[in-house]
């Protein structure tokens, strides 16, 4: 799988949360190949030295939902390499569960890691990329931001994915003519840890397919290219812009 472009993205410092697997991850192999240097993020420790080893690429131990950890992302990646160019918020969390048996534990999380994680990455690593007077801040949001999905029942998912797309847009236009573009981009349903096809309740899995034009879930690497489109020069008249990138399961 090749993800070169045009406009290359060599001499530029690009950080993924949720950077050890799935999305993260292949999007972390697809920003290297194109010449960037990537420092990935997660607070699975184990995981993240793992991945470190066998694919070559930074890692930095830290839980998103403590800006504290935020902050030391921040400093750890400048005191390495002086800049952050790319910042890719990609960890997420989501729970099925029938709203009014969600609790009060369950729904905090999901908007924790999903939005409030979110918020503290792009407040951290924009404070850099403001001062720098350049940078390309992408946010994982999903196509659940735009749509209540069925069968199953997330809507603190969808809360907190819907206000991700929002904060991008937000963002985007206080940051704008401060050379700092904020976009997201939102997938729909992929082969990931998060929706794994052969642990999906077969039910779920034939009603999705009933609404997806192409029949077919994604794959993680079908999801790097909009990443790499969106952290380089290709892009740099995008701002506050949702990609979405959900093998057409929104069009209908």
């Amino acid at each position: 799988m090749s993800y070169s472009l045009m406009t290359p993205l060599k001499d530029r410092v690009a950080v993924i949360t949720g950077g050890t697997g799935g999305i993260g991850l292949e999007s972390a192999k697809a920003l290297r190949e194109n010449g960037a240097t990537v420092v990935i993020s997660d607070k699975n420790v184990e995981r993240g030295e793992i991945v470190s080893k066998e694919f070559g690429l930074e890692f930095i131990a830290a839980d998103i939902t403590n800006s504290e950890n935020v902050s030391n992302i921040t400093r750890s990646v400048l005191q390495r390499h002086g800049r952050i160019d790319i910042a890719f918020n990609n960890a997420g969390i989501a729970f099925c569960v029938p709203s009014e048996e969600c609790t009060d534990e369950q729904w905090l999380k999901v908007i924790s890691v999903n939005l409030n994680g979110v918020f503290y990455c792009c407040r951290e690593f924009g404070k850099v990329m403001l001062s720098q007077g350049k940078g390309s801040i992408i946010n994982t949001a999903s196509m659940s931001g735009l749509i209540s999905n069925y069968p199953q029942p997330q809507s603190a998912y969808n809360a907190s994915k819907a206000g991700v797309i929002m904060l991008t847009k937000s963002l985007a236009g206080e940051w704008a003519q401060r050379g700092v573009r904020v976009n997201s981009i939102s997938p729909g349903y992929i082969n990931t840890p998060m929706t794994p096809r052969d642990q999906i309740e077969k039910d779920w899995y034939d009603i999705w397919m009933t609404f997806s034009p192409m029949r077919r879930i994604g794959e993680p690497h079908e999801i790097a290219p909009a990443v790499v489109f969106l952290a380089s020069d290709a892009s740099s008249y995008f701002t506050g812009s949702n990609l979405v990138v959900d093998g057409g399961y929104t069009c209908w």
